[in-house]
């Protein structure tokens, strides 16, 4: 399977339907990721669409999606 990259709108409605949300790990170098909305790990903190839309842009990385899974990787 090849994935190739969507737009922050397109990642919004797939994370919506599995009840995702863009987090940062906390105590790293800002590392973005999609977590449970909720899910209690202390290490993610949950951030808003507008903020991750920016940190993307500003670290140049794009959302690849295949079959449904997506990743945060350099464009």
């Amino acid at each position: 399977m090849s994935m190739k990259p969507i737009s922050v709108e397109e990642a919004k409605k797939i994370a919506t339907d599995k009840k995702l949300v863009p987090a940062m790990v906390d105590k790293t170098d800002g590392i973005l990721q999609f977590t449970k909305k909720g899910g209690g790990n202390e290490r993610l903190k949950e951030i808003s669409w507008d903020e991750f839309k920016t940190k993307l842009e500003q670290r140049k990385l794009s959302i690849y999606e295949s079959s449904g899974w997506m990743k945060i990787m350099g464009k």
